[in-house]
Order: C-alpha cells, then structure tokens, then sequence
C-alpha cells in the first residue's frame, strides 16, 4: 500500500487495465464475463490508450480498496445486494446520535413504537462500531449506549405502570436476597413490621389518593414503611428527616419549606407531594421502578456511577446493579419487595397482621398568631398527641409569627379560632448553647446543676436516647451563659406585682426567679414553659414575691 501511494493519483485508473493484460497473458482462454459493482475509475487528464485486445475485454470487478487517514480506524461494511464503502466511525456515531434523536422526538409524539425502532437503529449503529481502548470516541460511544438502554427500559416501563396493575407494574421477584429480608421480618423484625403496617392507616389513603393523582403504581405507598416506618419525625443517620427521608438539600429541590419554625419535612401531606416529584424524575431517568427506588434511598448520583462502571454492550437492570451499590441501598429494594409481598398475601409469609389505625380526619384553620399547641390543647380539653400528630412539621410544636394553616380535629375549628385569640403569644426557642466536652466522672445530674439547667433540657436539646448513658469525650450542647456568671439585675419591682422581663444573654431561670424572689417553678407554669431553656429576647411574665 505505501507503495501505491507514491504514484500520482491519475495513474491509479491504469491499475485494472494493466491487470486485464497480466490475466489475458496468463489464461489460454478467455475468462467468463463478470458483472461489476465497482465504481469506474476516474478518466486522467491525458489517457494512455490501451492495447486494443484488452478494449475487447469485459471488465474484471475489482475488490475496493479503503484508506483512512487520522485515527487510523476502519469499519467493515455491511453486504446486501452488492458492497458498500466503510464508513469512519465518526459518521455511524452521527448517524447513531440523530436516531436516537429521532427516538426523543417519537417519545414526546407517544408513538412508542417508532421510539423503539430508532432505538434499534441508533443501537445497531453502535455495533458497528470497533474502536480501540484509547479513542477519544469510546466514551460518547459508551455515554450513547447507557441512554439508549434507559430510553428502552422507560418505555417498557411505562406500558405496565399504564395498566395500573398492583402487582404488574413493579415486578415481585422471591429471589435469595428478598426472601432474606422476608426472613428478617419474619423473625427479629416481627413487631416492628406489624406496629408499621398498623401505623400506616393513619396516611395509607393520602398516599394512595396522591399516586392517583400521578398515575403511579400504588405499591410505591409502602415505601414509607421501609424508609421511616410511617414515623413523620423519623431521624436517620445521615440527617434524613421525616416518613419520606428528605435529606436538607433535597427537600429544598422539592419546595419543601425549612424556616425556625417549620420543617415541612416532617409535613406526611407536603413530602408525600414531593417524594412523588422525586420518583417520577427518577424513573424518567432509569427507566424502571426498581433502579429508581434504589436512587430514591441513596441517590440518582451514586447509581448512575455504577451504570457507567459497567462494561460496553450491557444493558442495565437493577440486580444486574445490585452488587455493586452500598450495602443499605443494596438491601433497601428487596425489603421494598419482601414488604408488597407480604402485605399482599399474610398467610403465605406467616403473618396475621393488625388492623390499620383510622385515617387521620381533621380540617384546617388560618391561624395569625405563635402559640403553643400544649396551651391550646389545654384550654379546649383536646388531646395534644393527637393535635401534635396533625401538625407534626411545627419544630416546637407551635405555630409560626406568620400566616399559618393549622389542622384541628374536625369540628373544632371555629372552638379553635376563638381560643387562639386570647392566648399569649409564643416566641420560638432559638436556643443559645455553649459546648460542654463529657469528662470521666461526669454526670447529666451534675452537668445540668453545673450549667443550671436540667437532666431533661440536655436529654431534649442533644437528642439523647438515655438520660444516663454518656461517655468521656462527648460533645454536649448546654444553655448558654455567655460568659457572664451574674446577670443583669432585674428592673425594680413591688412585692407582688406583675412585670414582663426580656430574657437576656447569660440569664437562666434560677437566677431570674431568685432575682424577683419567686421560684422557677411559678415562671415555668405562669409561661407555659416545658423546659428550663431560655431565649434570648424571649419575655416572662413573672409575678415578683414579697421581700423575705
């Protein structure tokens, strides 16, 4: 071949001619006629006229001879009726690029059969194509193929998810690993899974309502159960909060408010909407329920890093996956499905589950005012677990300073109304806190004395789950007292009058109450205060005692 090339080009057409010549002299007879799908070869400027035995000739097809310049790279091409030219792998990439184009279009069209043709061809395209493992082209190729792959599986997808078929759409398969899981509720997690099951009445028939709304499988309402165990103030590990498991930032992406006073995190209603949101995205970027499950508990990011680790020409499904996700993502699909499996049939698993608690019944009231909602179940006789429960996103379990839409027990919304206007206004606890390292021999008791505050204050401010267990080197968070070991002295006041005082930085509520010669207890009950953590700012109504 570099032979060849140091010739002119216009010699080239010369090539067959002389070949006739060489063959006519070697053959006694002559050779049957051939048809030609070769391409003629151009006529040179100034030909050189040829014997005139070989003009009486038929032409010899010749085999096409391709050279690329540049990568270096060739492609074989396909053969029908006759051959074609190869084509550079940077056109087939093109050509696989607009199918798949083509396929979007037909998506948004509906046609879903045109969508998976050009899917096809966008995909047979690429196997066409041989690249070496250091070209430049081998990650859009790749990049191509994983889009074609979830393109496919998306409308797979959505033909079952169509149908509305409980048990169609997200596929229930008893493999090892589920029925591991199935095992584990079975046995260790017994009593946990029946308390879930009977605590998801309370929501089941609004997450059932808003999946409707979508036309999402029903299924996905058990997701709760495995996520936070249908708790709206469940707190995992890694700061996800609330029934659905928000992270800060992805409840942020969802509209889901984060102020001092609310979290609608907690919100069963709000983060039911947004949880949707969140899987329908996901599943437009999988293409199937069970992989966007698995990006729901540890996120679209980490999934698609698995996706791209895999090798070329694989088409994807979650348990093709599943190895190689962390081990509580890994785990969180197949409990997923031992939950639908075992909900759906009791008796086959061992289980005679309890009755679901009623649906939450409630209606909502505009509400202006910060109040505390132990004081207004107080005054109208309610029972404030209940009241609590239906407002479970309020942080401090009080409304916000801002307009604000309460539920009440239904019924009792315009009882509720007229109360809230008479009751005295709440100021939300932003809580100053100094640091307190455990040392060895340290106490809550003696910790709480020390900083003037009590055991349950600290239990309630660092989340602790015992009032005894703590350990040397743990960081405590304490009420502040801003490095001023006596506080201001309080305004001037007679023996038995009422004053408003301002709480302010370093104040605690022993020293308030021995400065108006009270006890801390009358503070607590006359400001409805559950703790002895105080607030800057935050105003006390105190009644001052008489001079000892």
């Amino acid at each position: 071949m570099g032979y060849v090339m140091k010739y002119p080009r216009r010699l080239l057409s010369l090539f067959p001619i002389l070949s006739l010549i060489l063959l006519l002299t070697a053959c006694s007879s002559t050779p049957k006629p051939a048809k030609t799908i070769a391409k003629p070869a151009p006529q040179p400027a100034q030909p050189t006229a040829p014997p005139p035995a070989a003009l009486e000739q038929p032409k010899v097809s010749q085999e096409p001879v391709v050279a690329t310049e540049g990568a270096g790279v060739s492609v074989q091409a396909e053969t029908g009726k006759g051959e074609e030219f190869e084509k550079d792998v940077t056109v087939l990439l093109e050509d696989a690029f607009a199918a798949y184009e083509e396929a979007q279009a037909a998506i948004e069209r509906e046609d879903m059969d045109g969508a998976l043709a050009k899917l096809d061809q966008a995909y047979g395209l690429l196997l066409k194509m041989s690249l070496p493992p250091d070209s430049p082209l081998l990650q859009e190729k790749n990049g191509l193929r994983i889009l074609i792959a979830q393109r496919i599986q998306k409308i797979s997808a959505s033909r079952t998810t169509l149908a509305s078929s409980v048990n169609g759409s997200i596929p229930l398969i008893e493999n090892q690993w589920v029925m591991k899981e199935i095992k584990s509720f079975q046995t260790v997690e017994r009593k946990d899974f029946e308390e879930s099951f009977k605590r998801s009445g309370l929501y089941m028939e609004m997450i059932v309502g808003e999946l409707r709304k979508e036309g999402l499988p029903e299924q996905l309402a058990w997701i709760p159960l495995i996520e936070s165990a249908f708790r709206p103030r469940a707190l995992s590990r890694a700061r996800a909060l609330g029934m659905w498991q928000f992270i800060r930032s992805t409840g942020y992406r969802y509209g889901l408010k984060q102020d001092k006073y609310v979290d609608e995190r907690m919100d069963p209603v709000k983060a039911t909407r947004a949880a949707i949101q969140y899987m329908i995205e996901l599943h437009d970027m999988f293409g199937d329920w069970t992989t966007a499950i698995a990006a729901y508990n540890c996120g679209e990011g980490q999934v698609q890093r698995v996706i791209r680790a895999q090798k070329v020409g694989y088409f994807d499904s979650f348990w093709d996956l599943f190895a190689n996700l962390p081990y509580e993502t890994a785990r969180h699909v197949p409990r997923f499905i031992a939950t639908l499996l075992i909900v759906g049939d009791p008796g086959k698993y061992g289980f005679s589950l309890p009755v679901p608690d009623p649906t939450l019944q409630y209606e909502t009231i505009r509400v202006n005012a910060a109040v505390k909602l132990a004081t207004l179940s107080q005054n109208l006789a309610l029972d404030q677990a209940f009241l609590v429960t239906l407002n479970s996103e309020l942080r401090h379990d009080s409304t916000p300073n801002y307009p604000y839409d309460l539920r009440v027990p239904a019924g009792y919304g315009e009882q509720c109304l007229a109360c809230i206007a008479s009751l005295p206004q709440f100021i939300p606890p932003d809580v100053v806190t100094d640091r307190h390292i455990v040392r060895s021999g340290d106490t809550l008791g003696a910790i709480a004395q020390r900083y003037r505050t009590s055991v349950d204050a600290l239990v309630r401010l660092n989340g602790l789950r015992s009032r005894t267990m703590i350990y040397p080197g743990q960081e405590l968070r304490v009420p502040s007292r801003g490095g001023v070991e006596t506080p201001a002295p309080a305004p001037a006041a007679q023996p038995g009058e009422t004053v408003t005082y301002v709480v302010q930085n370093g104040d605690t509520l022993f020293q308030i109450a021995k400065n108006y010669k009270t006890t801390v207890e009358a503070i607590k009950a006359a400001n409805g205060l559950a703790s002895d953590i105080l607030v800057v700012g935050q105003k006390l109504v105190i009644q001052t005692g008489r001079a000892q």
